[in-house]
């Protein structure tokens, strides 16, 4: 989402680089590209002066010590304005009560729907509540029936009245239904319209004081750039939302709705959604939001990532099976199933400082490993366990089910040998070794 913004603050802090010291003249320069990269971002242009005047004061005057390049100091200053102009500090929702009701809000297409069935399976999954489900969008054709399967594939449960049009009574109703299910929060996705009107604002108003909700999050399409941060604005002015999720960060956005609207409506971001996946849902950190505008990727979501699918039991004899060359393809498969269960392989990249960059430009589908999967699946549960049992015949066998070329299998099955020998390698090496600094 932020490549271009990346790239363009980049060439900004390029001009600063190999120079002594900080002037007047060379933060001038740099703060102006800075600025003008912000707004091509669609940034608004005040946000983006405000912004750029608090970077030109800190820097200036500031002494730059031996070990720190004036280029350097000015990266940490632009990531520290950036942080807090994103909000500063993650914000967590608000679950008191029994149960705490969260109202989604927004523009229809904006994602509310899907970002109400992520919010049920992460409240689920990650913080260990009962969710429900509430279907309030009395108007767009098919939205309960979009909400009811939504709440099937994440397993929680979901408030269905078909023939109530009385969105306020649903919602009412789905919290008494709440509290003698023993759910313990209540998620209403609420109905939207194509553009802010006083009959949609007043509905909602309605439902606000009916449920009474601990969090009233405003769903913003982060594609709309601009637009998203207006009509945040006008919604906060009628609703006084209590935070703000940004969906399809996937897509070819600027990232200006991201930079501005905090500014805007002084209410934090608290969730950013990527792709239609369930588990595509991601608490915001303005901090490594930050780390990842400027190219330094975001290493502690991705080890968080990591840790949300980590079995530690399955690692100790996965860790047994390669000291004892034992690694084989069923555990290969098992390997890939769980990085594809953290998400987006080119997002996931994008967390690893320096590699996001080098492939802003390269296709990563999430299906590239499929052909290796269909491969694998093709092989007996024998033939899984034992590579070595795999002869000519059997390749052919293989070739023909998985729907590959001889060479195909081939190649994987070589490459595959080759990675066992590099596995077995590195657990023969000290422990201290295998991590260190320049190994390879």
């Amino acid at each position: 989402m932020f490549e271009n913004l990346t790239d363009k603050l980049e060439a900004a802090f390029r001009q600063i680089r190999g120079e002594s010291r900080i002037t007047d003249l060379n933060v001038a320069n740099t703060v102006k590209d800075i600025r003008r990269a912000l707004v091509d971002a669609d940034v608004n242009y005040r946000v983006a002066k405000e912004f750029t005047d608090r970077v030109r004061e800190k820097a200036i005057g500031q002494k730059v010590i031996q070990s720190v390049s004036p280029g350097q100091l000015l990266v940490k200053i632009v990531q520290d304005e950036l942080a807090s102009l994103m909000g500063g500090s993650q914000s967590d929702l608000d679950l008191q009560g029994n149960p705490a009701v969260i109202l989604v809000v927004g523009l229809q297409g904006s994602g509310k729907t899907t970002f109400s069935g992520k919010l049920a399976n992460h409240l689920k999954n990650r913080r260990g509540r009962s969710p429900l489900l509430v279907a309030a969008d009395v108007y767009r054709p098919a939205a309960m029936e979009q909400l009811r399967v939504l709440a099937e594939q994440v397993e929680v449960d979901v408030f269905l009245e078909p023939g109530n049009t009385d969105p306020v009574d649903i919602a009412r109703k789905a919290v008494a239904a709440a509290r003698s299910r023993n759910r313990n929060v209540v998620i209403v996705d609420t109905a939207g319209r194509l553009a802010v009107d006083e009959a949609m604002m007043a509905e909602v108003a309605a439902i606000r004081d009916a449920v009474q909700p601990r969090e009233i999050l405003f769903v913003a399409d982060a594609m709309t750039g601009q637009d998203a941060v207006n009509t945040a604005k006008a919604f906060h002015d009628r609703l006084d939302f209590t935070g703000v999720v940004l969906t399809k960060l996937d897509g070819d956005a600027r990232g200006g709705a991201a930079l501005s609207i905090r500014h805007t409506v002084d209410e934090p971001i608290k969730f950013v959604s990527n792709g239609e996946k369930m588990d595509a849902l991601d608490v915001f950190h303005p901090d490594r939001m930050a780390q990842r505008i400027l190219g330094m990727g975001d290493i502690t979501s991705l080890v968080e990532k990591a840790q949300q699918q980590y079995d530690e039991e399955q690692a100790r004899r996965l860790e047994k099976k390669i000291r004892k060359n034992q690694f084989d393809f069923q555990d290969f498969l098992d390997q890939l199933q769980q990085i594809r269960k953290m998400g987006s392989l080119k997002d996931l990249m994008g967390m690893i400082p320096g590699v996001g960059k080098a492939l802003k430009d390269v296709d990563i589908s999430d299906d590239a490993f499929k052909g290796v999967e269909a491969i694998i699946r093709s092989m007996t549960p024998a033939e899984r366990a034992d590579p070595d049992l795999i002869d000519m015949s059997r390749k052919k066998r293989i070739a023909l089910g998985s729907g590959k070329d001889l060479s195909e299998v081939n190649q994987f099955m070589k490459q595959f040998d080759q990675m066992r020998q590099m596995m077995r390698t590195m657990q023969k090496m000290p422990a201290g070794m295998r991590m260190g600094p320049g190994r390879r």
